[in-house]
């Protein structure tokens, strides 16, 4: 008798914890989640629409006539196209991406697309993974997106070292949407650990820009990496706020609001401290910028103004009750919104008439600036006492430290497919089967 009795109890503090949870989650807007950054400049911000407008042109059947791409502005040159693949080019094993070499900025580009929702080989690399599955430097990041990444890498990395080797003084960008950000940021930190396979480029040279991330790596990784990835958030995005293992959704999707009730518990009893402690739970890559765009209370859509930082707490820990959330996911809306915020932002600083000379002063402000945030959010990492955290403190950003071989990370990945020690000369494109 006493048993029963003491459901309803249960019943009236699960509720009590989901009313708590709505109230809190109905106050909260995009807006807050950078509302104490600082605003980011033109020079930062401005490769990030012409990026956007690259991985559209992936989705074009025929560039001389470009269906979705925007007019104006920075436009797409089908001579500077090396390689367009296509998911029948790819086998499944990664998003399909373009490579291209930007004369105009002198800039050599992998973009990568995003997710498609008609292809069971997207969804496959998505729920290629297990909390805790795949370590890798000290952290731990999606297992599918890693073998997606290593693919690309193993069959496009003499293409690129050729490229770099033919165009001296190019860097390297690496950009990619929703599935292929995820994919795109995994890349970039195998390219800055393995140099050799692009010939030895600078670790400076190389960047990422990952739009509307995936979140696929622990946090130690997106903190160390802070200097080369750079995630573009437009205001309520859900994907890079999805803290619920991708592959529980896809899995759960029958069952929703059974995911979303557990969620509702986890978000209300953890406290932010011990999910710091969870060396397995991933996060958005790298340096972050939000494009706010939406003040609560305030009617439509205001002009656009992009923050950055790299965060240690509060890195879009919760999903936003908005009608937004998934149209803000949109790579359209997300080059729109990034044209729009560029240009005021060149407005406002007058960039585009300074001397050469100003612009290079301005740029080296700007690194010392970024470094000197990336080591102290570092620090706080240490403090808050983030596994692994030490390995990648001030004193130790990766930058010096040990890399892991090819070799190395080729034997890991057949290891972990179940594929045991194979011979040495058995193609590395075999780890993906």
């Amino acid at each position: 008798m006493s048993i029963l009795c003491g459901f309803p109890l249960l019943e009236c503090v699960y509720c009590a914890g989901c009313l708590h949870w709505a109230f809190k989650r109905a106050l909260h807007t995009g807006n807050y989640d950078s509302a104490t950054w600082d605003k980011a400049s033109a020079m930062e911000f401005s490769p990030v629409p012409r990026l956007c407008k690259l991985i559209m042109a992936i989705y074009e059947d025929d560039l001389e006539n470009p269906k979705f791409l925007p007019p104006g502005g920075y436009s797409v040159n089908p001579n500077w196209v090396v390689k367009k693949t296509t998911r029948h080019e790819t086998k499944g094993r990664a998003p399909p991406y373009l490579i291209y070499i930007d004369h105009e900025n002198l800039d050599l580009v992998v973009a990568i697309r995003g997710l498609d929702l008609g292809s069971e080989s997207d969804y496959a690399i998505l729920v290629d993974n297990r909390l805790g599955k795949k370590k890798i430097y000290d952290g731990y990041v999606h297992n599918g997106l890693l073998k997606a990444a290593a693919w690309i890498l193993d069959e496009e990395g003499e293409r690129l070292k050729g490229i770099l080797e033919e165009y001296m003084g190019y860097g390297l960008i690496v950009a990619g949407h929703s599935l292929g950000s995820g994919v795109a940021a995994l890349l970039t930190m195998l390219l800055v650990q393995n140099r050799e396979k692009i010939g030895d480029l600078e670790r400076s040279k190389v960047r990422c820009f990952a739009m509307a991330p995936a979140r696929c790596m622990s946090l130690n990784l997106a903190l160390a990496f802070s200097d080369v990835i750079f995630s573009v958030i437009l205001q309520d995005d859900f994907l890079p706020r999805t803290s619920t293992p991708l592959e529980d959704i896809f899995k759960s999707i029958l069952c929703l609001p059974g995911v979303l009730c557990m969620k509702c518990l986890r978000d209300t009893c953890v406290p932010e401290e011990s999910k710091f402690m969870d060396p397995r739970r991933l996060y958005a890559p790298g340096r972050i910028y939000h494009i706010v765009e939406r003040k609560p209370f305030r009617w439509g859509r205001l002009p656009p103004e992009v923050r950055t930082g790299v965060p240690v707490e509060g890195r879009f820990e919760h999903i936003v009750p908005s009608c937004n959330a998934t149209s803000d996911h949109a790579i359209i809306w997300i080059e729109r919104e990034a044209q729009k915020a560029l240009e005021l932002m060149v407005e406002a600083e007058g960039i585009l008439g300074i001397p050469e000379a100003q612009k290079m002063e301005r740029q080296e402000t700007l690194a010392k600036d970024q470094r000197e945030e990336r080591l102290a959010a570092l620090r706080r990492a240490v403090t808050l006492k983030v596994p692994h955290a030490d390995a990648t403190s001030a004193s130790n950003t990766f930058e010096d430290g040990p890399r892991m071989s090819w070799q190395e990370l080729i034997r890991r990945l057949r290891e972990s497919n179940g594929e045991g020690s194979q011979s040495s000369h058995t193609s590395e494109n075999d780890l993906l089967l």
